[in-house]
């Protein structure tokens, strides 16, 4: 059956031992690509490697550690990183596009949009995009911090069916199996308790920037967005297109935690809009978002912080401190602050403009831990 995967391909299935840009490594997995894309499935791939395919261009004999340094690096390496794979794909009649984006091009309502819809042209028309983090000109406070998160999000903003993160370990384990030999391997999770992301390394092996615990929090939202996750190593004997019918064996699969894709909207209100306030709700109020599928009233709300104003994003959190969901307010702050008591209650956040951030708790215990 005819799926839309994104793939995420790590700085260390890419590079040499050297921390150098591995042609053969992209070569092979440019062999795959052309598979899948030949067997009918869409497929947009999310790649590192601009700073090991630049930092020795630019003088460097090892990946620089300066955040000027892998800009530099970045800025050269990344259209040497596009060469490699128009050579490589233009060999199979592939042709591939570049995408280079920061958070900027999701938090910004229409560039989001923008975004989307040259996905949608591109793969309409049969191109491979292949996309990374603008690193050489993105700030931190405007990073996704690694293209794990970025597949994650590109996963849910495309409604793909099946997101891959490729890394150097071939699935999720109990404990980190290279320093505890009784770890066990998980071979498919419907949930991601809060011990895993206790438990997992948050190191790399410093050609990259993420580590275990970056692909749970990646896996976390795409399955919180529809998409199932697969998180392990490449197989030249296993193709996309097993892995994405479910017969992988080099990896751990993820299921998705809805029957069907969250909206658009809706992920923009969840992961990329920022927030212009925050609301505790009490007990029944949180009940009745949880449990009830109903909207946010005012009298409900036990505290309100924020000047944010109407259709701005703002962060719901219970009585313990938990994050529980996030919604547009249907009014302002000052509006609201000017109607507490009156009934019948004002409308703080309509159900369709709330979305539950599922399982909180693991939220909050996972973070408490980094």
């Amino acid at each position: 059956m005819k799926q839309r995967i994104v793939i995420k391909i790590g700085s260390s299935s890419l590079t040499e031992a050297d921390g150098t840009l591995s042609p053969l490594k992209l070569a092979k997995f440019c062999h795959a690509f052309q598979e899948a894309v030949k067997s009918g499935h869409e497929l947009i791939v999310v790649s590192s490697g601009s700073v090991a395919a630049g930092f020795r261009e630019i003088g460097y004999h090892s990946r620089p550690e300066t955040i000027q340094g892998k800009q530099a690096a970045a800025a050269v390496g990344q259209s040497l990183l596009m060469q490699h794979y128009r050579f490589s794909l233009q060999q199979y009649g592939v042709t591939a596009a570049q995408l280079l984006l920061t958070r900027h091009d999701f938090q910004n309502g229409e560039h989001y949009q923008n975004v989307t819809a040259v996905l949608e042209e591109l793969l309409r028309r049969g191109i491979l995009p292949i996309i990374n983090e603008n690193d050489s000109t993105a700030v931190d406070e405007l990073t996704f911090g690694d293209n794990d998160m970025l597949s994650a999000l590109i996963a849910g903003a495309v409604h793909a069916d099946t997101l891959i993160l490729m890394t150097d370990v071939d699935g999720i384990y109990s404990a980190n199996p290279a320093v505890d030999p009784e770890a066990v391997k998980y071979e498919t999770l419907s949930h991601l308790p809060p011990s895993l992301f206790k438990n997992a390394d948050g190191s790399t092996s410093g050609l990259g920037t993420g580590g275990m615990r970056s692909k749970l929090r990646a896996a976390q939202a795409a399955q919180e967005m529809g998409a199932r996750v697969f998180v392990g190593t490449y197989n030249e004997k296993e193709p996309i297109t097993a892995v994405a019918e479910g017969s992988g064996r080099s990896g751990t699969y993820i299921h998705p935690q809805r029957s069907g894709q969250m909206k658009t909207q809706k992920q923009w209100i969840a992961y990329h809009a920022a927030p212009k306030g925050r609301v505790l709700v009490d007990d029944g109020a949180e009940e009745a978002l949880l449990k009830h599928g109903r909207s946010l009233l005012l009298v409900g709300v036990s505290q309100m912080d924020g000047h944010f104003q109407e259709s701005d994003v703002v962060d719901v959190y219970n009585q313990d401190g938990v994050l529980i969901g996030k919604g547009r307010a249907a009014e302002a702050a000052s509006r609201l602050r000017e109607k507490a008591g009156i009934s019948p209650s004002p409308l703080v956040i309509h159900r369709d403009h709330w979305v539950r951030l599922a399982d909180s708790q693991a939220r909050k215990e996972h973070t408490e831990h980094e």
